[in-house]
C-alpha cells in the first residue's frame, strides 16, 4: 500500500513538472519536436532496441536542432555533422556543460571527472591530460607498453593453437592492463583469477546499461531504484569494481614516496596532501575513487569492444584481410613489433581501422551534455537543466559527409591515389572540451595491437564469414558488437 501511494505520488510530481515545463517551453523558442504526452513524453515515438535511429529518424522530420521529451526530462537533440561541430567546437564553453546521467551518478556517487561540472571539470580534467601525458600517453614511453602488451596478446593466442576462442575477455585483459599501467602502475597477468573475473564484470555493466533496462533506468531511475530485477544484482557488481579501486587507493597510501610518483593515484595523493589544508579543493578521496573509475572502466571497454568488431569485420571480408597483411608484410615484416611511426606507411589498414570506428559508431549519443544556464543556438533557446544529445551516430553516418555512410567502405579515407585523408567528421570520440580524454591512447593501441594480430595470424571463424553480423547486439549507451568464437591460424 505504501509503495502504491508513492508511485501515485510520484506520478503527480511528474505530472507537474511536465506541465510547468511545457507552460516554459511556449515562453521560450525552443527547437521544434514532435507532441509529447504527460509522463512518458516522446517515448512512445522511440525505438527501444536502437534509440539514436529514432533520433535520426525524427531529425528527417523535425531538423538537426529539436527538441524531445524522453519521460519527464527535455532533452534537445543535435544531428549531422554541420550542428554537431557548431555546437561543439564554434559554440564550446556554452556546450561544456555534463548531464547528471543516473547510471553514471550510480556508479561513481556523482563524483570523478567523467560528468562533474564547473570548476571541479576543469580542475580534474587539467590534472589528468597533463598527469596522463607525463607518464607517456600519446608517446614514446605508452607506446612501449602497448607493443609489450602486444607481445603477451599474441602469446596467448598462439596458446590456443589454432582452435576456436572467445576473445572478449582476453581483449578486455590486453586493453585494461595498458591503463592499469598508467592508473594502478602495475600489468595483470592474463591468469590472475580476480583481474578475469573483474573483466568480465566490466563487460556484463556495459551491456547491462546499453539494454532496454538499462534505458528505463536512465530515464526512471526514482521509479527503478525502487523495483527489484536484473539492475539490482548489476549495482552489485558495480560495487566490486569501486572496491578494487579503493582496494588499490589504499595500497598506494600505504606505499606513497611524495618525491617519486608511480602512477595517476601517486600523483592524485601527492596533490591531495598539497592541498589538505584549501576547503574547497577537489582533490579529496571520492574524486579520486570516481575519476578511477572513469579511466578504468571506459579504458577498459570501448577499446577492447573496438578491437573484437576490426576482428569481425576481417573475417566478414577476407579480401580486406588479405590486403592488410599485404601491406604489413611489406612495410613492417614478422620481425618486429608495429610503432605508431608505420602509420604513414600503412595507409590502407589506417584507413580499415578508421573505418571500424567510423561504422561501429561505439558511443552513438556521445555523453549526453547538459544546459548549465539558457543556451541560444540557431535562433532557439535551450533552457537550462534540458539535456543535450550530440548524435554522433548521425556525424559518422551523415550521407554529406561519407560516400557509403552505412557499408564499410576504407576508401572514405583514402584519396585516389591510395593515401590516407582525413575526414573532419571523423567524431567517434566526439570534440570539443569534453572530447574523450584517453584519444590518444585508444589510437595508439588500436593501431598496435590490430596491426599485429594481422601480422602473426589470419583470423577466421568456425561458421564461415557469411556467419558474421556486422549490426552490433546492443544499441543504445553504447553499440556493443555481438560475440564470436574466432580461429587465429598462425601465418
Amino acid at each position: 500500500m505504501e509503495f502504491s501511494s508513492t508511485l501515485i505520488l510520484l506520478g503527480l510530481i511528474s505530472a507537474l513538472i511536465w506541465f510547468l515545463r511545457a507552460k516554459t517551453s511556449r515562453k521560450a523558442r525552443l527547437p521544434p519536436g514532435p507532441s509529447a504526452l504527460p509522463l512518458i513524453g516522446n517515448l512512445l515515438q522511440i525505438n527501444k532496441e536502437a534509440p539514436f535511429k529514432s533520433f535520426v529518424e525524427l531529425s528527417r522530420t523535425y531538423g538537426p536542432v529539436m527538441t524531445l521529451q524522453l519521460g519527464w526530462q527535455r532533452s534537445v537533440v543535435l544531428a549531422g555533422y554541420d550542428a554537431v561541430k557548431e555546437a561543439l567546437v564554434d559554440q564550446a564553453e556554452d556546450f561544456t556543460g555534463r548531464a547528471p546521467v543516473p547510471f553514471l551518478h550510480r556508479a561513481t556517487k556523482g563524483f570523478g571527472l567523467g560528468i562533474s561540472n564547473g570548476e571541479r571539470w576543469r580542475q580534474l580534467r587539467r590534472f589528468t591530460l597533463t598527469t596522463l601525458r607525463d607518464f607517456g600517453m600519446g608517446r614514446k614511453g605508452m607506446e612501449e607498453w602497448i607493443q609489450e602488451e602486444s607481445k603477451y596478446l599474441r602469446e596467448c593466442i598462439h596458446s590456443y593453437k589454432g582452435k576456436p576462442f572467445d576473445p572478449t575477455v582476453l581483449l578486455s585483459r590486453t586493453v585494461s592492463n595498458v591503463i592499469c599501467c598508467l592508473v594502478f602502475g602495475q600489468r595483470f597477468s592474463y591468469e590472475d583469477k580476480q583481474f578475469v573475473e573483474l573483466m568480465a564484470t566490466i563487460s556484463e555493466i556495459a551491456r547491462f546499461n546499453s539494454s532496454p533496462l538499462g534505458v528505463m533506468f536512465n530515464l526512471f531511475p526514482w521509479l527503478m531504484e525502487r523495483l527489484p530485477g536484473k539492475h539490482q544484482v548489476v549495482f552489485g557488481k558495480i560495487e566490486r569494481v569501486r572496491e578494487f579501486v579503493m582496494k588499490k587507493i589504499q595500497e598506494h597510501k600505504e606505499t606513497l614516496d611524495l618525491s617519486s610518483p608511480r602512477d595517476y593515484i601517486d600523483c592524485f595523493l601527492i596533490r591531495a596532501e598539497q592541498e589538505k589544508n584549501n576547503p574547497s579543493t577537489e582533490f579529496h578521496y571520492e574524486n579520486l575513487v570516481g575519476t578511477v573509475m572513469n579511466l578504468f572502466v571506459a579504458g577498459t571497454e570501448t577499446t577492447s569492444s573496438t578491437i573484437r568488431y576490426a576482428l569481425s569485420v576481417l573475417i566478414k571480408y577476407q579480401e580486406i584481410q588479405d590486403k592488410m597483411q599485404e601491406e604489413i608484410d611489406t612495410v613492417i615484416g614478422k620481425n618486429r613489433c608495429p610503432s605508431m611511426e608505420d602509420r604513414k606507411s600503412l595507409p590502407f589498414s589506417d584507413a580499415v581501422i578508421h573505418e571500424v570506428q567510423r561504422l561501429l559508431d561505439i558511443v552513438p549519443f556521445s555523453i549526453p551534455h547538459y544546459a548549465l544556464q539558457d543556451i541560444s543556438f540557431r535562433g532557439y533557446t535551450i533552457p537550462k537543466g534540458t539535456l543535450i544529445f550530440p548524435l554522433l551516430h548521425s556525424v559518422l553516418k551523415d550521407e554529406t559527409q561519407w560516400v557509403n555512410p552505412i557499408s564499410f567502405d576504407p576508401q572514405h579515407f583514402l584519396d585516389q591515389n591510395g593515401n590516407f585523408k582525413k575526414n573532419p567528421a571523423f567524431l567517434p570520440f566526439s570534440a570539443g572540451k569534453r572530447a574523450c580524454v584517453g584519444e590518444s591512447l585508444a589510437r595508439m593501441e588500436l593501431f598496435v595491437f590490430i596491426v599485429g594480430i594481422l601480422q602473426d595470424f589470419i583470423v577466421s571463424c568456425p561458421e564461415g564469414p557469411d556467419s558474421i553480423n556486422l549490426v552490433p547486439e546492443f544499441s543504445s549507451f553504447a553499440n556493443l558488437p555481438r560475440c564470436y568464437n574466432i580461429i587465429a591460424t598462425p601465418r
